[in-house]
């Protein structure tokens, strides 16, 4: 196996975890809907949510599934050019 190869699994593997991690770290979405009935949606930080952690974490999780992506794809490619 070359150097690099083995450097890109490395790099997977971190990418899975962390994904992992991100992905248990969020709230549920179900938890939303009794705060939009009562209109907490048009509060401060439903309008801010872009900015809060949770829009952070949201904007990490998109991040980190289009590596995982990628990097599934480029390591397919090289298992199976060998």
């Amino acid at each position: 196996m070359s150097g690099l190869f083995v450097v890109t699994k490395i790099i997977y593997i971190c990418v899975c975890v962390a994904l992992t991690a991100i992905v248990l770290m969020q709230e549920g979405k179900n938890a939303g809907l009794s705060g939009s009935i009562s209109g907490a949606a048009e509060t401060y930080w439903g309008k801010n949510k872009g900015r809060s952690m949770e829009g952070t974490l949201v904007l990490l999780t998109r991040i980190l599934a289009v590596a995982f992506i990628v990097l599934s794809i480029l390591l397919n490619m090289t298992f199976w050019t060998k």
